[in-house]
């Protein structure tokens, strides 16, 4: 008989976010492997290019995976404080609409964190179905907002470290995507080993062996004669992304040098005033692009950076890392000590990796690879080779598999 796994995401597709790409593949890829899948997320509002169909149903069957779509209060775009209270009314909203509609036995759960709250909900489904309950732990809540300033009172901190502590104690299994995730908990969480695993971000590589670079992005943002430097994703503050702009700063001489971002979030605002007041022809803001033209875009550049500020003490990959060295592109880093992304481009012999918030450094690093572009091939070539070998989709989803 063929097991019933439930996800639970607060974001997936049509969302255009990391978290909601790398869910959607973990479903098609178990649908494909002949279980009977569920997902479980908030209705979509927030990063949608296809604006066409406004209305969602609360149920949709997509390629035979089954979608519940659950209206929330907003969650991104919002204060901290909306966001942090929409947060603590999802579990209820979830469990109760999960519970009202699948009948059937659920044998797994699997939930994504963040946000952290979804893991209550899990928690419940494990009790209520007597399933087995896998939290994919992606960012360590609430450190890294204490790290970033975003929680300072002490008695709602507390609340949400015994919501954290709740929420590994009650795991089965908990999965990370580094060792240094694991590391972590096991020396600041007291969790055992054991219990731990670690499964990388993962990407379907099938459809990037053959792609090619079509210059589409170059001539729809008139970037045609420009060496570009691509920051893909959310722009939040835990990126610590005016470093960026201060670079492109001490880099104006370089006229066909330009530093492109293209996403959302709530550090845009601040970032696009900063580039005015220093008066800069050399940054470029664009909305997000579709997730099926995301690998089109990044092949359209010359290198892809990702950055986290030095303030966040907790481990973190950003998921963009793999889908820049899944498109043959070379890669930067500025980094905080304690993620692995850094280790893993020198591992890979993608890029260059440094430590986040060193501008003299960073202004370097940029005009070294502005200035050695034939190695750009052979670095890119590296970082496509690694992630077909370790962050391909059935590999990781095969490791999946194997804990249930």
């Amino acid at each position: 008989m063929k097991k019933n796994i439930l996800i639970i995401t607060d974001s997936y597709p049509p969302e255009i976010r990391s978290a909601a790409q790398l869910m959607k593949d973990l479903a098609n890829d178990l649908n494909n492997r002949d279980y009977n899948i569920w997902v479980a997320t908030s209705y979509p509002k927030y990063n949608l290019v296809n604006t066409e169909e406004s209305v969602w149903p609360e149920i949709k069957d997509e390629n035979g995976v089954k979608v519940l779509r659950i209206k929330t209060l907003p969650h991104h775009k919002v204060n901290f404080v909306i966001r942090g209270l929409a947060q603590l009314m999802m579990p209820c909203l979830f469990f109760n609409k999960i519970k009202r509609i699948i009948k059937q036995k659920i044998d797994i759960v699997i939930v994504h964190s963040p946000p952290l709250p979804l893991a209550i909900t899990a928690l419940k489904i494990k009790n209520f179905y007597k399933a087995k309950y896998i939290l994919n732990l992606h960012d360590i809540f609430p450190q890294n907002a204490i790290d970033l300033g975003i929680l300072k009172n002490k008695l709602i901190i507390k609340f949400f470290e015994k919501m954290e502590k709740k929420a590994y104690q009650g795991a089965d299994l908990i999965v990370v995507p580094s060792n240094s995730h694991k590391k972590f908990l096991e020396e600041k969480r007291n969790i055992q080993p054991q219990t731990i695993q670690v499964i990388p971000h993962w990407i379907d590589m099938k459809p990037l062996l053959k792609l090619q670079k079509t210059d589409k992005f170059r001539k729809l943002y008139n970037l045609e004669d420009k060496f570009i430097f691509l920051f893909g994703g959310v722009l939040g503050p835990s990126q610590g992304l005016d470093l960026l702009i201060r670079i492109a700063d001490k880099i104006q001489e370089y006229k066909d040098i330009v530093f492109l971002f293209v996403g959302d979030g709530s550090a845009k605002k601040e970032l696009i005033e900063l580039t005015k007041q220093l008066n800069l022809n050399n940054v470029l803001f664009k909305s997000f692009v579709s997730l099926e033209e995301y690998p089109l875009l990044v092949k359209d550049c010359d290198v892809g950076i990702i950055c986290l500020t030095g303030k966040n003490t907790t481990p973190a990959v950003p998921a963009k890392l793999i889908g820049y060295m899944a498109s043959a592109i070379p890669v930067i880093s500025f980094l905080h000590e304690q993620s692995d992304g850094g280790e893993i481009i020198k591992e890979a012999q993608c890029g260059y990796a440094l430590k986040s918030g060193d501008l003299e450094e960073a202004v370097k690093i940029i005009e070294k690879m502005y200035k050695e572009k034939n190695k750009l091939q052979g670095l890119g070539h590296n970082g496509f080779q690694y992630a077909l070998n370790n962050f391909d989709i059935d590999v990781c989803v095969g490791k999946f598999e194997d804990l249930f």
